[in-house]
């Protein structure tokens, strides 16, 4: 029987957000399925949308023998530390040397993951299951489509394969089409390897592939797709990393080094020639509340704010107040936002209780600047214990665990206080806690662009707003220090000039 290793670690770093990853982050999972070890991990990763629940129902159809060994994920945030990188790796890495001799190995990895010791922790966790599996055994990984890639995660791997969605709906898919190409390795092939980096950053609200121009560039993509071209992903990567891989990457994987280079070079001339359309509007905290006011009297669906500088899926604390204060001031009819990370908060409101008006201070607690705590009289609404399902396309059916949360009111403004932070990415994050999001006007959710796959069906209009937050909209406002030199920090935007010399950019 084939026996492939097989094992999950996720995280998105955004070196400039104000709170870092720890053990105890990965353990609890944030919007992924909490830490899971060995032989439970085949039983918790099923008929949910992640790569590796996705790579364990194709793998079984094959008849394999898959050995667990450790998956985990944790909300984006700033640096994993060292302490949960090591014991993590060490966990997985033991777990595939227990496990030799084996025929394969596959792992679920992120593609942006920075860390307290190492700029490019994919880079070293391949590196690291290479040194153990020697050079042929076929390693292949699943990345996201945000991940910031290096030549090392290229070369220690035998083919990388990154989603195609954003909102990300395609992760399980992403893990079944690592089973395949895994399949042709064990058949015997090999396949030529090409990997190009990008020279602009491109910022997260405009990668939705929902939207032109990545949605024509995804289709482009799968249709070069065929035998002699068995995989070709494009990412449009994560900007808020600091470290010298963070760009835009191709990568393809050819029967001949010819059929891998044309294929990544079509899809780096694709993008390259939307430069200019890698750009939207965006509004001010009031001047898109105002906005949705309006556009909320003719419409029959509520207005979407996407709150995407305080997106917890981009790093952010989800704890910025500058949205809530817009709604208030501006007086917003039948508006509901979240959610607030603030266990504080959430707390007094249970010790106040259903109905209670209660005085309190919520948010604003990371110390971003222009930000600061929200005070004023609420009115407790509804109170939950943070436990529900997520059965929306994006979350695909996760177990939730906001801990204590609370809707609170003042005036016709409600807004969700939870203990543990995740993205507002499903409508099942307004109804636990009393809110039915298609009965109101207006609905403010920390979100970039996921909340979209669920939201978009009941939503009359869409828009972004940039209040204070971690992950800046404009990505050249960023005081990036360690950039490949020459690189663009936005579309069309200025090159990055480095204090001191870094490695030249990839052609």
């Amino acid at each position: 029987m084939t026996r492939i290793a097989v094992g999950g670690f996720l995280h998105e770093t955004n070196t400039f957000a104000p709170t870092k990853a720890t053990y105890e982050a990965f353990v609890h999972g944030g919007g992924w399925p909490s830490m899971t070890h060995g032989a439970d991990v085949l039983k918790v990763m099923r008929g949910i949308n992640v790569g590796l629940a996705g790579f364990i129902e194709e793998a079984e159809t094959r008849g394999w023998e898959l050995i667990p060994t450790i998956a985990c994920g944790a909300s984006p945030s700033a640096h994993v530390t060292k302490d949960a990188f090591e014991r993590i790796v060490g966990e997985m890495i033991d777990g595939i040397r227990a496990a030799l001799p084996l025929d394969a190995v596959y792992l679920d990895l992120h593609g942006a993951m920075v860390t307290e010791h190492l700029d490019d922790g994919e880079g070293e966790i391949t590196r690291r299951v290479r040194e153990v599996i020697g050079p042929d055994i076929p390693f292949v990984v699943s990345l996201d489509l945000h991940g910031n890639i290096s030549p090392e995660t290229v070369e220690y791997t035998d083919a990388l394969i990154a989603y195609r969605t954003y909102p990300h709906v395609d992760m399980a898919d992403t893990g079944r089409a690592c089973a395949r190409h895994m399949e042709l390795l064990l058949a015997g092939n090999r396949f030529a390897k090409a990997f190009r980096q990008l020279p602009f950053l491109i910022p997260i609200s405009w990668q939705c592939t929902n939207d032109e121009p990545t949605k024509s560039i995804y289709q482009k993509l799968a249709a070069l797709e065929h035998d002699q071209v068995p995989t070709l992903s494009f990412c449009p990567g994560f900007p808020a990393a600091d470290f010298p891989h963070c760009c835009p990457s191709v990568f393809a994987y050819g029967v001949t080094q010819a059929d891998a280079d044309a294929a990544a070079d079509t899809i780096v001339k694709l993008v390259m020639g939307h430069e200019d359309d890698f750009d939207g509007r965006i509004y001010r905290p009031d001047e898109g509340v105002l906005h949705a006011m309006e556009l909320a009297k003719t419409l029959t669906k509520p207005v979407v704010i996407a709150d995407t500088q305080d997106n917890p899926g981009a790093g952010g604390d989800s704890d910025t107040t500058g949205m809530l204060r817009a709604l208030v001031k501006n007086k917003a009819i039948k508006a509901a936002h979240g959610v607030i990370y603030d266990p504080a908060a959430a707390k007094a409101a249970h010790e106040a209780g259903e109905g209670a008006t209660v005085k309190l201070s919520i948010g604003g607690k990371s110390g971003i600047p222009g930000d600061a705590p929200y005070e004023n009289t609420f009115v407790v609404e509804k109170l939950s214990d943070g436990k529900f399902v997520a059965p929306g396309p994006y979350y695909g059916g996760r177990d939730m665990d906001m801990g204590l949360s609370a809707c609170l009111r003042i005036d016709d403004v409600r807004v969700i206080i939870s203990s543990h932070k995740a993205q507002l990415a499903d409508q099942s994050m307004y109804r636990y806690v009393g809110i039915e999001p298609t009965e109101q006007n207006i609905l403010v959710n920390k979100s970039s662009v996921h909340f979209r796959a669920d939201f978009e069906p009941i939503a009359g209009k869409l828009l972004i707003c940039a209040a204070p937050g971690a992950m800046p909209a404009d990505t050249s406002v960023l005081p990036w220090k360690h950039l490949r030199p020459g690189i663009r920090l936005k579309p069309n935007g200025e090159p990055f000039t480095p204090q001191t010399s870094s490695p030249a950019l990839v052609p």
